[in-house]
């Protein structure tokens, strides 16, 4: 078998086509675009099968430089740490804390049942955290960061597959189940739309990437994971904890954000948003690509029943908590069905099926102010939080 090593900037390039198929497939097959399927994961799934028919044949083995995957991985999460604005936070009012309450519990419920499981079949307590809020809460992103890092300072072989196939699972999973529950509540209990007291919120539209403010957001993202370097070296060498290198570019991030919030200047948010999204894209291709289906033959069983273990944890959590939680009433439900799918998947998916909820039943404007700003800005900051924890606890 012929073993052919991709440096990082053929690794780049390859993984950038491996993007470019995905966009392709999800702008042509209709159902990966209804699931909120991810353009990278689309063609990087694609790329997975043809690797392990490549390496099944004994013809191909392909093995990639990981300097700029971890480059774009930094981008990324440090991109997520600016959005961390707790004064919008503050301004969502008890409800949003509530909301945000409840998918921080989810994420160490996700871990607990995860890890123990997964000692129960006799596997690493860390590779159950691969099938826990890793990739069910955290996504693609996240399992393609906390899966090499549990493969390169923990051993855990396999970490990366495990996580990023669940993380795929997931997103269906979350998409099926939303809806069923919300409906069934909605019928069940007779529950109304409020919008018409609350109002509807338009959508907004989002300004134009402007040249100058995209140069800025560089540099604010360049000093920010270069103070977060500094957070990482004093977490590991002072406290002699083991974080993920981003965290330090996160924390940092989000330290700054604030300060410019506290003295009410802008950042250029749209600009990083932008930068976020381009490393995302690439990180996650050039992840995808790593995928060895091969490993996966000897956890199937475990994988099998531990995901179904999380999607029955799921599914009694939103029906019988979240929803009660969040006051019983129809905004409540819209608010359950939206926790499934960034719960099992991504907040795309929240967001998709909220939207197929209202448009049955009304409108829930304040379920569609409160879920994006949990989902997006602040969910994976506490989730990574969470399973950092129990990384050094395990």
């Amino acid at each position: 078998m012929i073993t052919l090593q991709l440096d990082m900037y053929q690794a780049c390039a390859l993984g950038a086509l491996v993007y470019c198929l995905g966009r392709l497939m999800v702008n042509k097959l209709s159902f990966l675009s209804k699931y909120c399927i991810p353009a990278p994961v689309a063609g990087g799934i694609v790329f997975a099968f043809a690797h392990l028919a490549l390496y099944a044949a004994g013809i191909l083995e392909l093995s990639f430089d990981t300097t700029l995957q971890s480059v774009f991985m930094t981008v990324f999460f440090c991109s997520v740490g600016f959005t961390a604005c707790f004064r919008l936070l503050k301004k969502g009012g008890l409800q949003v804390f509530l909301f945000l309450g409840l998918a921080v519990a989810i994420c160490v419920i996700q871990d607990a049942v995860g890890s123990g499981l997964a000692a129960a079949f006799g596997l690493d307590p860390l590779l159950g955290l691969c099938m826990g809020s890793m990739p069910l809460v955290g996504g693609h992103g996240t399992s393609g960061s906390f899966g090499p890092l549990l493969e390169t300072d923990y051993a855990v072989v396999g970490a990366t597959t495990v996580a990023l196939a669940a993380a795929t699972y997931g997103l269906v999973s979350g998409s099926m189940m939303g809806g069923p529950i919300a409906r069934a509540r909605v019928e069940k209990l007779h529950l109304k739309s409020t919008a018409a007291e609350e109002g509807n919120e338009t959508a907004e539209v989002m300004p134009a990437v402007d040249g100058q403010k995209f140069t800025t957001s560089a540099m604010f993202l360049a000093v920010a994971i270069g103070l977060g370097t500094l957070i990482f070296t004093f977490f590991k060498d002072v406290c002699h904890l083991t974080f993920p290198t981003y965290i330090g570019a996160m924390l940092a991030a989000a330290a700054i954000r604030n300060i410019w919030d506290v003295q009410h200047k802008e950042l250029p948010m749209v600009e990083i948003d932008a930068l976020g999204g381009l490393s995302l894209n690439l990180f996650l291709s050039m992840a995808m690509m790593s995928l060895k289906l091969w490993q996966l033959a000897a956890l199937a069983l475990p994988m099998i029943v531990i995901l179904l273990v999380q999607t029955i944890v799921m599914f009694l959590y939103a029906n019988f908590v979240v929803f009660n939680v969040m006051g019983r009433d129809y905004e409540a439900a819209a608010m359950t069905t939206a926790f499934c799918g960034f719960g099992m998947g991504a907040t795309p998916n929240a967001m998709a099926n909220m939207r197929a909820l209202v448009e049955r039943y009304g409108a829930a404007p304040r379920a569609f102010f409160i879920v994006p700003l949990v989902g997006s800005l602040f969910v994976d900051f506490f989730n990574s939080m969470v399973l950092t924890t129990f990384m050094n606890f395990l």
